[in-house]
């Protein structure tokens, strides 16, 4: 592993502690170019890895609050009109000078504020009043939501969730975690003690990188063959899509990349498609009779789909 990762995700586990398959998720879904939705019952340090992520990367972050009364205009920005120039000018939102931007609690705003979000995250731009503003690079949105059924809560739009490249979960650290995550924060939090690692141009130097990861027609054939599984899936109304297939691979990269290779090998897609895909699937009113997951339908497909020969499997 590259030695300034290997301190991002040191430097991110002392402040999140026991975690580090997730921290190590989220970075590559950065190192992708893609965005991260943490779902998870409140007080597990949802908020914490992100601010922290962004700390020892050194990028530019900025924090909304989601709730019922944010606007669209606070996300994209709005214009306003000067009395001086007699000319409308452009007001910045939260989005427009952020590398890193956490959107904390997204499923308690309404649904026409959460759209907001989908041209940011799809185009890296935004429109308003039909001008087009970029983002800067690199530019990430870290998105956390209580669990659904959670008062004031409700669940985001599919066309969203399809936006994110990864949903993760924390969940609660266990015993030995627990114990040293409280002994670490009588005196001092371990925020503090945060150190930045790189910079914006080092990280866009290691998203190319991540891309310029080699790929062979092999594992191409794989990730469509597991595509097309799930679409003709029994227990699933709504298979993986393009959008899908090609966020799979994208991750599949940056998971080959964080590991210290240059080319895709078949583990590295065993390895991130619950975390890519079962978010993007719908389960069949068959599956949901049955009270099953879209992680264990996802994860059924790996078992049921064969690896091509020519990978060694």
């Amino acid at each position: 592993m590259d030695e300034t990762l290997s301190q991002v995700i040191s430097g991110v586990g002392r402040v999140v502690v026991g975690k580090r398959p997730v921290i190590e998720r989220v970075l590559m879904a950065l190192l992708a170019g893609g965005h991260v939705l943490l779902d998870d019952v409140p007080g597990v340090g949802k908020t914490t890895l992100a601010v922290a992520l962004g700390k020892t990367l050194g990028l530019s972050c900025r924090r909304i609050q989601f709730t019922p009364d944010v606007l669209p205009s606070d996300i994209v920005g709005f214009s306003m009109y000067d009395r001086e120039s007699g000319s409308f000018r452009y007001v910045p939102g939260v989005v427009s000078d952020a590398n890193l931007v956490l959107g904390d609690e997204v499923n308690r705003t309404s649904s026409k504020t959460q759209s907001a979000l989908l041209e940011a995250m799809e185009e890296r731009q935004v429109t308003v009043d039909g001008v087009v503003h970029p983002l800067p690079e690199p530019f990430c949105v870290i998105a956390t939501q209580n669990r659904v059924g959670t008062a004031g809560t409700q669940p985001l739009p599919q066309a969203q969730m399809d936006r994110f490249l990864v949903q993760l979960t924390l969940g609660y650290p266990d015993y030995d975690s627990q114990i040293e995550l409280l002994r670490d924060r009588q005196t001092a939090d371990p925020m503090d003690a945060l150190t930045q690692v790189t910079d914006r141009a080092g990280v866009l130097a290691m998203q190319r990188a991540a891309r310029a990861v080699t790929v062979s027609d092999d594992i191409l054939a794989y990730v469509t063959r597991l595509a097309v599984a799930s679409r003709e899936h029994p227990l699933l109304s709504l298979g993986v899509s393009p959008r899908g297939a090609l966020s799979l691979m994208r991750m599949a990269k940056a998971c080959a990349y964080l590991n210290g290779r240059d080319f895709v090998i078949v583990e590295d897609v065993w390895s991130v498609f619950t975390d890519v895909c079962a978010h993007r699937v719908l389960l069949s009113q068959k599956a949901r009779l049955e009270q099953r997951t879209a992680a264990e339908v996802t994860e059924e497909l790996l078992r049921a789909v064969p690896v091509p020969n020519a990978l060694g499997r």
